[in-house]
């Protein structure tokens, strides 16, 4: 039984006059206004645009001047239309489809940059966008390079064209290019390296598509395994001797580090919170964190919350090892947790307090996994990247549960917790009301 069963058709709607009361139940015309009565008073009912005469049938229309708007429909205007930018802005990517394909295309590529973070809106991409030329214009650059060029070849490739559409064939393109800039030794601006960039971001589409035939078999999502794979394959390849490419030196702890409780900053960790969800994108500056959270939020507060969460969850996990307060306060500890706590909190399962006590084990789970992988990769000179999110999210995605509570959503039902929730409550409800 998939999802579409779950939900039944629209055939299944009764039939009748009936209108939906602003909790979404339907009711008849008389109980409509008799609930309006009660909530604003006898004289704030909706006003009717028209009444009948006595004396016959003649329709005499009310007049209530032209220019007037009453102060419900005022209220009910702003949240209808915040929802044309919040979520996942479908009726703007419908609309996009009969417009030439230049501006279609910016969309794709706005979408991919915001996928990181699970968003497929293009002014949270935006925003994103904004975020990284504030860190640092270069790593925009390069960023915004791999998810065009990763776009370009999953469309060469003949790839779902909804999933392109959706920002799924940039994003981790989107990583290569500003992981690429950020452990570069040649700092900024060595345009040389949008060679390479263009070459690895080609790589994505591939290895998603791989990894998708694979992982399709238990209806799980490739992450951002692709990234890892191509930024782990680059950074091998070349190191930090490379002539051409050469990478930023990573040793491993040789020594014990001095840790001083005293001078632990409150401050600092305050400021770590943001900076982790900003490392994400491989960005230090909490301001720019500040901007990707704003980002999240205008597409949805649960993401955000789960994102601010995994960042704090990450923060305690590296004081409970007495991890030295640099790295807490660069945000190393912070980006997997964050992500994992997104993805476990309501955005690829159904968002319930049984799911978002799940997040935050997943979160904890995945700090404390992160500086294991960070250990060993280090020992060869590579970056931990989020290879820790990854294995820990797909671990409890594969976790079974006869709790009705925890429900994992049908990768092709996912959009946004929100979105994803009443889903979830719907299909419980057809499945309590169909008979057995």
């Amino acid at each position: 039984m998939n999802g579409l069963s779950l939900i039944g058709s629209a055939s299944d709607a009764p039939h009748g006059h009936l209108r939906t009361d602003p909790f979404g139940n339907k009711t008849s015309e008389a109980a409509h206004r008799l609930c309006v009565a009660l909530a604003y008073g006898p004289d704030k009912e909706e006003p009717e645009e028209e009444i009948a005469m006595e004396d016959g049938p003649t329709i005499a229309k009310l007049d209530r001047g032209e220019n007037h708007v009453s102060p419900y429909q005022r209220r009910r205007s702003l949240p209808k239309a915040l929802g044309y930018i919040t979520g996942n802005m479908k009726e703007f990517a419908d609309w996009l489809k009969d417009k030439p394909v230049v501006l279609q295309f910016i969309d794709w590529v706005l979408r991919g940059m915001a996928q990181v973070v699970f968003v497929s809106n293009p002014i949270s991409g935006i925003l994103i966008l904004v975020g990284l030329l504030v860190q640092n214009p270069w790593w925009a650059l390069t960023g915004c390079v791999g998810t065009v060029v990763s776009t370009l070849t999953a469309l060469l490739l003949s790839q779902d064209r909804s999933a392109i559409a959706a920002g799924l064939q940039g994003y981790n393109a989107t990583l290569v290019g500003i992981l690429m800039a950020v452990f570069s030794d040649k700092g900024n601006y060595f345009w040389w390296l949008l060679f390479p960039v263009c070459a690895m971001s080609m790589t994505c589409p591939v290895f998603s598509s791989a990894l998708s035939s694979v992982f399709c078999k238990w209806d799980l999502p490739v992450f951002t395994l692709p990234f890892n794979m191509a930024i782990t394959m680059y950074l091998a390849a070349t190191g930090h001797y490379n002539p051409f490419f050469p990478s930023k030196l990573i040793t491993p702890v040789t020594s014990v580090p001095n840790v001083t409780w005293t001078d632990l900053s409150a401050l600092e960790l305050l400021k770590s919170v943001p900076v982790g969800v900003g490392q994400i994108y491989g960005c230090d500056n909490p301001w720019t964190g500040g901007i990707f959270l704003c980002a999240i939020l205008l597409s949805s507060p649960i993401m955000c919350l789960h994102a601010t969460i995994g960042s704090l969850l990450g923060i305690v996990a590296g004081l409970s090892l007495s991890a030295p307060f640099e790295n807490i306060y660069f945000g190393l500890w912070g980006f997997n947790s964050s992500l994992a706590c997104i993805a476990i909190g309501g955005m690829f399962t159904a968002l319930t307090w049984q799911t978002h006590f799940l997040a935050v084990a997943c979160a904890l789970f995945t700090a404390y996994l992160g500086i294991s992988v960070s250990q060993v990769m280090t020992v060869v000179g590579l970056p931990a990247c989020t290879w820790s999110f990854c294995l820990a999210t797909l671990l409890f995605l594969l976790v079974n549960t006869e709790n009705p509570n925890i429900y994992r959503m049908p990768l092709s039902k996912v959009t946004y917790p929100e979105e994803n929730r009443i889903f979830y409550l719907q299909a419980k409800k057809r499945i309590v009301e169909s008979p057995l």
